[in-house]
C-alpha cells in the first residue's frame, strides 16, 4: 500500500525534524566536550602518524627509540610530549569542573603547556627541516610529508587547546554572569514583596 498524499508530507516533515534533531545534538556534543575530543585526538593522532612509518611501534621499539634518542633527527619525542600535554590538560579540566573553569588554572595551565610544547616543537622543526637537514641528504629514511604532518599536528593541536580553553572558560563566565544576574533579580524581587507587604501592614494598621 502507497502513502497517502497527505502522509507523505508528514513523513518527510518528521524525518526532517530527526535529522536537525540529530544534527543539534552532534553539534552541542562537538561544542561542549571540545575539551574532551581535543584531548582524544592530541593522544592518537601524533602517535598514529608516526606509525605510519614505523608500523611495529610498540613498547619494545619505543625503548628502542628512546635509548638511541638524537634531538635533531629522532621523533618519537613529538607523541610523547602530545601525550604529556594532553594528560595534565585532563587532570586539570577533571579537578575545575564547573564553575571553576571559568578561573584561570584551567586556562592558565593549558596555555603554559601548550606554549611550552609549541617552543619546543619548533625548535625541533628547526633542526630537523633545516640546520641539519643538509646533513641528513640522501640518507633520509622516512617521508619527508609524514615529518611534516606530524610537526604540523602537533603544532595546531597546541594551538587548538588554547582556543578550546579560552572559549570553554569564556562560556563558565557567561554562565556565572547570568547566574549572578538572576540571583540578583530574585532578591530584588523578594525585597520589593518584602517593602511593599510592610507598607500595606502600615496602612491598614492607620
Amino acid at each position: 500500500m502507497g502513502l497517502s498524499k497527505v502522509e507523505r508530507p508528514r513523513r518527510v516533515m518528521r524525518g526532517l525534524k530527526t535529522l536537525f534533531f540529530i544534527i543539534t545534538m552532534f553539534a552541542s556534543l562537538l561544542i561542549f566536550s571540545a575539551p574532551i575530543l581535543l584531548i582524544i585526538a592530541d593522544t592518537i593522532l601524533p602517535s598514529a602518524i608516526l606509525s605510519a612509518f614505523n608500523a611495529s611501534l610498540s613498547l619494545q621499539s619505543l625503548s628502542a627509540h628512546i635509548r638511541n634518542y638524537k634531538f635533531e633527527s629522532s621523533l618519537i619525542d613529538i607523541p610523547l610530549i602530545s601525550i604529556a600535554r594532553s594528560a595534565i590538560i585532563l587532570c586539570v579540566y577533571c579537578l575545575c569542573d564547573g564553575p571553576k573553569l571559568s578561573s584561570w588554572p584551567y586556562l592558565g595551565i593549558t596555555t603554559v603547556c601548550s606554549v611550552s610544547s609549541l617552543v619546543y616543537v619548533s625548535l625541533k622543526g628547526s633542526y630537523v627541516f633545516g640546520v641539519h637537514a643538509r646533513e641528513r641528504v640522501g640518507v633520509r629514511v622516512r617521508p619527508i610529508e609524514i615529518e611534516i604532518a606530524l610537526f604540523m599536528c602537533s603544532l595546531v593541536l597546541a594551538v587548538g587547546h588554547v582556543v578550546v580553553a579560552y572559549r570553554t572558560s569564556c562560556r563558565e563566565r557567561r554562565k556565572l554572569l547570568i547566574y549572578k544576574i538572576d540571583i540578583e533579580a530574585v532578591s530584588a524581587c523578594r525585597k520589593g514583596f518584602l517593602s511593599y507587604n510592610k507598607l500595606l501592614k502600615e496602612m491598614r494598621v492607620k
